[in-house]
């Protein structure tokens, strides 16, 4: 199982840091303008997911397996609301920041 410092891309390796640490500023400051992101297959208002999803309900992200250069992950995801659940993370970058996330049960 990786562990942030080990997995491939840094973008994705801050992304999960940020995660983890609860760093909101250092989150956003990963995405591109304009980033967007979808959940189950249906796009999702970023800024109101991520409150919701990851700061406001304490998310953290164990990383089980990377593929695609880092860029896709299969992650126990935990949080105070729905506990920990298997899921996908696909990581699309632009520019130098990651302009869209994906994410899903796996």
């Amino acid at each position: 199982m990786p562990v942030p410092d080990e997995l491939a891309d840094p973008l994705v390796r801050a992304f999960v840091e940020a995660v983890n640490a609860g760093d909101r500023e250092a989150f956003f400051a990963l995405l591109a303008e304009g980033a967007t992101m979808a959940d189950d297959g249906s796009d999702r208002n970023l800024q109101e997911w991520v409150d919701r999803e990851i700061f406001s309900s304490d998310g953290r992200m164990e990383v089980d397996s990377q593929s695609d250069d880092g860029r896709s992950l299969v992650v126990s995801y935990t949080n105070s609301t729905y506990g920990t659940m298997l899921t996908n993370w696909k990581f699309f970058v632009e520019g130098g920041k990651i302009g869209r996330f994906e994410t899903g049960q796996a």
